[in-house]
């Protein structure tokens, strides 16, 4: 019985793959076969012990069922599951009748909406601690550009966050790699490996799974699937030294050359293309500690990042002694997945909307930072305005909050130098986050009140900032 079971399945599986051109689709198919037989046994269509991989000679019967009896229950049971029922089930007959029919719902599915909420409830259920506010930064910030950089306390759950999004939206394993940055990382080759100077029919691929990946990735077939590298300590080596070529196609829509002459293959057999490129459907979040063993990011690096600094404040540390729980991720796999198409949709859209408020505060911000040879071009510009788009689009967020995170994530980044130099540019930023008609004292910082700050976690930082300049004569947007 199993072996029949299984030769269905596969010959099945083959069949779809001829009529579906989402592997993501086939899978979903092959998953609701048990619920549609489940529900043929609860509205008594079929005995109890039918099995729909071997009673194939009931097909007739039920469908008979289906079109007559049945009809409304059937219909009304797949509506507010978009069909997830019936094509599957209308494929298996199709499949069994061995006829080439055209079925108009199996390619076309609406498949479900990004739903930021859905993420929300799976990293609580997972034991996750993190505000709803950062992780519609996170996810907006990837939505914005596909490079994104989480900076901040060691242990404050950057690695985390990105693991569990990646596990939550990816159908499998095959979708993303981990990979831990090694402070002998010189040039590109632990990232995209490298022709065999002895075999001249051979290319070396990295262990690290990195180029194997990005491969995948630009397949037509996987154009639907988002795929994620996440790049763990990414700056215990210059990133310049071994990102260049990532950085470089970032902005030019170029490819990245890996080999000339003739064609190779890894030692696997699978040839590798002469050439890859930066695939839309392709995301790497890089994390980054801030230590004497690690170095410090260029503005090259930072204007092309969203970068998202993680901390952990009294209120934190206390609710997780309150409710200590062990982390498991298992319960985040895949339950996004079905999202996944309309998560890339979202990315791809890159159309941005004039807003007169934004022009004004922006400009304000520009003004000030030029004083110290920080201020941003047109890039960071679209960035801002995008990633505040984006906000908008997964969750419901102000005026006020939406500038905040772009000041936070895209202006700041770039700030740093000595006391001399950068303490009246800092009290001028910290005099924009706070209401017209504010004034603002370093020495009493905490004695202004939250309702006199219009970007609380701009200002937050800013004055960290400040109190290190004085502390130390130095400061910058990266902390220990």
């Amino acid at each position: 019985m199993d072996k029949i079971i299984e030769q269905n399945k596969n010959k099945f599986n083959e069949f779809l793959k001829t009529k579906v051109s989402r592997e993501s689709t086939v899978k979903q198919y092959l998953a609701w076969m048990s619920k549609i037989q489940n529900w043929f046994i609860e509205k008594k269509i079929v005995k109890d012990d039918f099995n729909i991989w071997v009673d194939v000679y009931e097909i007739t019967k039920i469908e008979d069922y289906l079109n007559d009896e049945k009809k409304s229950g059937w219909k009304a049971t797949n509506k507010p599951i978009k069909n997830w029922m019936s094509s599957p089930w209308n494929a298996w007959v199709a499949f069994n009748e061995n006829n080439e029919i055209t079925i108009e719902e199996m390619d076309d599915i609406d498949l479900e909406k990004f739903d930021i909420n859905s993420f929300n409830e799976s990293v609580f259920e997972s034991g996750l601690i993190f505000s709803e506010k950062l992780i519609s930064r996170f996810v907006s910030s990837l939505l914005t550009k596909p490079f994104v950089l989480l900076t901040g306390l060691s242990g404050s759950g950057k690695t985390k966050i990105a693991q569990s999004f990646v596990k939550w939206i990816c159908e499998d394993e095959s979708q993303y790699r981990i990979i831990p940055v090694g402070a002998d990382w010189t040039n590109r080759e632990p990232l995209l490996g490298y022709p065999n100077g002895l075999n001249s029919n051979e290319y070396i691929t990295p262990d690290s799974g990195a180029l194997n990946l990005i491969i995948e990735a630009s397949k037509i077939e996987n154009a639907n699937k988002p795929y994620f590298l996440i790049l763990d300590e990414m700056n215990l080596s210059h990133v310049e030294r071994y990102f260049a070529d990532f950085l470089s196609v970032m902005e030019s829509d170029d490819k990245i050359n890996l080999y000339s002459g003739a064609a190779r293959k890894d030692i696997d057999g699978i040839e590798i293309p002469k050439e890859i490129f930066w695939s839309k459907n392709l995301f790497i979040i890089g994390t980054v500690n801030i230590d004497e063993t690690t170095y410090m990011f260029s503005p090259k690096v930072l204007d092309r990042a969203n970068t998202i600094e993680f901390r952990v404040d009294e209120s934190n540390i206390k609710s997780f002694f309150d409710l200590p729980s062990k982390i498991d991720l298992f319960v985040v796999e895949s339950k996004g997945a079905t999202m996944a198409k309309n998560f890339l949709e979202i990315s791809l859209d890159n159309s941005i909307d004039k807003d007169d408020e934004y022009t004004v505060v922006f400009v304000k911000f520009f003004n000030e930072l030029k004083r110290v040879g920080a201020e941003f071009g047109y890039r960071t510009a679209v960035e801002m305005l995008l990633l505040i788009k984006k906000l908008n689009t997964v969750s419901s967020i102000s005026k006020n909050e939406s500038i905040d995170i772009a000041v936070m994530q895209k202006l700041l980044p770039k700030l740093h130098g000595s006391r001399s130099k950068i303490s009246k540019v800092l009290d001028a930023l910290i005099l924009l986050c706070l209401k017209d008609g504010q004034i603002f004292s370093i020495a009493k910082s905490d004695e202004v009140i939250l309702e006199n700050i219009n970007y609380p976690i701009a200002f937050e930082k800013l004055v960290r900032m400040y109190e290190n300049a004085l502390d130390n004569g130095f400061t910058s947007y990266a902390e220990a």
